[in-house]
């Protein structure tokens, strides 16, 4: 069961980091993880035997990899924390994880260590909104993120289950499109730094748009 947490102080504030390029974590929607780097499989069994956070946060320098090697690079100055809740191990000493979304923080200091993966301290008071479940639900256009959301599954021939999607609470429906979205390192980045579920909606309604206006070929004419 996921602990539901009311107060950014109850937050732990000193968090082992995983620098992700293009990776998206938000509050309550879940991010599953494929762990292979022994750095990783290291941080991994902290996490477990400890508080069960781990944060989510795009590189900012060093080379294109998905996860540069090293402590030299910068690091995107807001990521999300999230909540260990499901774990496997494979044969092949794989670990299988899913992190559940807690809540964003800011970038404070880097923690000094002999550990090979990188820990931080963190501030949440700036997203301190982010442990309100639902909040500004009622202000996001549900009909708009529906219409742009089929024009988009339809032009790349994909399906969806639209009963599950009309039954779906707004956050977790914003949430959940924002973090399986196609998109880019730095449209990951504007919505996962989008102030409110509104701003994320229409940061992700906005960019989705702009999908379908480049793949016509037609108008290049963008959704109304």
């Amino acid at each position: 069961m996921l602990i539901k947490y009311t107060l950014v102080s109850e937050i732990p504030q000193r968090i082992p980091v995983f620098p992700l390029r293009g990776a998206l974590l938000l509050p309550r929607a879940t991010l599953p993880l494929n762990i292979f780097e022994p750095r990783y499989l290291a941080m991994i069994d902290e996490v477990m035997t400890g508080h069960r956070i781990l944060g989510i946060v795009q590189p900012a320098g060093g080379d294109d990899s998905e996860s540069p090697q090293g402590s030299d690079y910068g690091v995107r100055a807001v990521g999300c924390a999230g909540r260990l809740t499901a774990y496997q191990e494979l044969d092949d000493g794989r670990l299988m994880i899913t992190l559940t979304g807690v809540c964003r923080f800011r970038i404070a200091s880097e923690c000094e260590g002999p550990q090979p993966y990188r820990c931080f301290n963190v501030n949440y008071h700036d997203f301190a909104a982010d442990l309100d479940s639902g909040a500004g639900e009622e202000e996001v256009d549900r009909e708009v993120l529906h219409r742009v959301l089929k024009a988009y599954l339809e032009s790349n021939k994909l399906s969806a289950d639209w009963q599950a999607i009309a039954d779906a609470p707004t956050e977790l429906l914003v949430n959940a499109l924002s973090v399986i979205s196609p998109f880019a390192a730095e449209e990951k980045q504007a919505l996962l730094e989008a102030p409110t579920l509104r701003d994320r909606a229409d940061v992700l309604i906005a960019l989705t748009q702009m999908e379908l206006a480049s793949n016509d070929d037609n108008s290049g004419g963008t959704l109304q």
